[in-house]
C-alpha cells in the first residue's frame, strides 16, 4: 500500500494512527469462532522496485490455542477493487496460502496439515491471480502475440492470410515463454538460483519495451520464439518472487510449486484464448495495423521505459 509522508512528526503520527485504525477495522481473526484481538506492533515504510509500501506487523491473542482459525479481510476494497490480500499462514509444520479479495473476504483454516487438494487449490488460485495482476507480464505476452497474425514483407508487417501459420506462430511463442519461465520459477522457488529483485524487475521492464518496439519496426520476426524464451527466463524469477512471499508448505513443496506454475499457465492461456482470435479477425483493418500495432505498441514501449527508469533507480 503506497502512502504519503510529511516532515511533521505530529502529522506522521496522526497518519499512522489513522492507517492502524483503518486496518484493524478491516481485518479480524477468530479462533474456534471466538475473536482474537489484534494490535499493531510495528509500521515500516519499505521502498521496493515497484513503489513505496507500508508494512504492518500485527500481534493477536486467542483465549486458547485454536484448532480452527478464521480470517476476515476487507482493507481498501472500497477504494481499490483490484486490491488483494495475499495470506501466507504457518502453523507448526503446516503452511496455508490464500488470496483474499472483494469476492472472497473470509477464509477459515484447520490448523493441521492441510489436505493435498486444499494446498493444490490455494496455490493454483494464487498463480492465476498473479498473472492477471502482473501487468508487465501481460503486456510482454500481448506484445509478442500482436504480430502473430502478421507476417513481414519488405521490412514491414502485413496481414497473415491464413490461420494455420498464425496459430503455429502463437504456439511457438507461448510454448517458449512457458518453458522458460517454468524453469527459472522452479529453480528460484527451490533456492537453487536467485537474482537480485531490482535486476529482475528492470529486465522485465526492458523485455516489454523491446517486444513493443519490435512491433513498430520488425527486427525479430521468425525468431520471436527465441525472444520469448530468453526473456521468459527473466519473467520466471519475477513469478518466483511472489511465490517466495507465499512460501512453500513443508509437507507439499513440489505439489504447491506445480500448482502455482499451473495457475500461471491457466491465467496466461485465458489471455491467449481471448487475444488471438480477436487479433486475427481484426488483422486486415487499419485500426489493428495502425491503431493497435503501431500506436498501441508505442504506448506500451513508453510505459515500459517509465518502469525501467523507475525500477533501475533513475527516477
Amino acid at each position: 500500500m503506497a502512502i504519503t509522508t510529511t516532515s511533521s512528526p505530529g502529522a506522521s503520527f496522526a497518519a499512522r494512527a489513522r492507517l492502524e485504525t483503518q486496518l484493524l477495522s478491516a481485518l479480524s481473526i477468530t479462533g474456534d469462532g471466538a475473536p482474537c484481538p489484534l494490535r499493531v506492533t510495528d509500521l515500516q515504510l519499505n521502498d521496493r522496485v515497484d513503489g513505496h509500501f507500508a508494512w504492518f506487523a500485527l500481534e493477536g491473542e486467542c483465549e486458547k490455542p485454536p484448532a480452527k482459525l478464521g480470517i476476515s479481510y476487507r482493507f481498501l476494497f472500497d477504494l481499490d477493487p483490484s486490491h488483494r490480500g495475499i495470506l501466507a499462514l504457518t502453523a507448526g509444520d503446516a503452511a496455508h496460502s490464500a488470496v483474499l479479495g472483494p469476492e472472497e473476504t473470509e477464509r477459515s483454516f484447520v490448523l493441521a496439515t492441510p489436505s493435498t487438494w486444499d494446498a493444490f487449490r490455494d496455490y493454483l488460485k494464487s498463480g492465476i491471480w498473479h498473472i492477471w495482476i502482473g501487468y508487465d507480464h501481460i503486456l510482454f505476452l500481448l506484445a509478442l502475440l500482436l504480430p502473430a497474425v502478421l507476417s513481414v514483407s519488405k521490412g514491414m508487417w502485413t496481414p497473415q492470410p491464413r490461420l494455420r501459420p498464425a496459430l503455429l506462430n502463437v504456439f511457438g511463442v507461448v510454448t517458449a515463454f512457458t518453458l522458460a519461465h517454468s524453469v527459472t520459477l522452479t529453480l528460484a522457488a527451490l533456492g537453487v538460483l536467485r537474482l537480485p529483485g531490482a535486476l529482475v524487475e528492470s529486465a522485465i521492464a526492458l523485455s516489454v519495451m523491446l517486444a513493443a518496439l519490435n512491433n513498430i519496426k520488425p527486427v525479430v520476426e521468425r525468431g520471436r520464439w527465441a525472444m520469448a524464451f530468453g526473456f521468459g527466463l527473466i519473467h520466471g524469477f519475477g513469478f518466483a518472487s511472489v511465490l517466495g512471499e507465499l512460501g512453500l508448505p513443508p509437507n507439499a513443496r513440489l505439489l504447491a510449486l506445480v500448482a502455482f506454475n499451473l495457475g500461471v499457465e491457466i491465467g496466461q492461456m485465458s489471455i491467449v484464448i481471448v487475444a488471438v482470435p480477436l487479433a486475427f479477425s481484426l488483422r486486415n483493418t487499419t485500426f489493428y495495423r495502425t491503431g493497435v500495432r503501431l500506436f498501441g505498441s508505442a504506448i506500451v514501449a513508453l510505459l515500459a521505459l517509465g518502469w525501467l527508469l523507475q525500477r533501475s533507480g533513475v527516477l
